[in-house]
């Protein structure tokens, strides 16, 4: 599809209601990481994502939050300003974590076919898996002590095999 059919489909309006959505998800984990007042969540949001956030979205969201119950707010003096310390509540908390579950399992969906298995532990390795070819084949493991542990059991099965073999002879 062209850049041009896409831009198409998706009205600016609905990209930056999409941005902005994501903008809510990292204010909320921004606020999930601990107390926090307006300024100090738009400057950590610049940092992390590479992206400024409107104070417009930022200070309106907050207080919407609030309303339901899912922050509050003490007002302290940080340098020679008074701010408002922004909380996530116990049931911001509690939204937070069904969020960050549902968003993990999209995550998962999106790096399930990037992922190797280790071939001893059977744990999954997003980037920088250790290979090895054994038996001619190239085999994938989380960590040199695994490919290790999995030689060794190779080793030790075929001996166990030879044994077997003997006793049955």
């Amino acid at each position: 599809m062209s850049r041009k059919s896409i831009n198409t489909i998706m009205k600016s309006e609905s990209i930056d209601e999409l941005i902005s959505d994501f903008s809510r998800f990292y204010i909320l984990t921004i606020l999930y990481e601990g107390p926090a007042h307006g300024y100090s969540i738009i400057s950590r949001f610049k940092k992390r994502v590479k992206k400024d956030v409107s104070p417009s979205l930022v200070y309106p969201f907050l207080q919407q939050l609030e309303e339901k119950g899912l922050v509050t707010h003490i007002k302290k003096p940080v340098g020679e300003k008074e701010r408002k310390i922004f909380e996530l509540t116990d049931a911001g908390r509690e939204l937070c974590t069904d969020l960050f579950k549902r968003f993990a399992k999209l995550v998962s969906i999106a790096i399930e076919p990037s992922l190797y298995t280790c071939a001893h532990c059977g744990c999954k390795v997003y980037e920088g898996a250790y290979r090895e070819n054994i038996d001619g084949t190239e085999m994938a493991f989380c960590c040199i002590h695994c490919a290790q542990s999995y030689k060794e059991s190779k080793k030790q099965i075929k001996q166990l095999r030879n044994i077997k073999n003997e006793l049955n002879s």
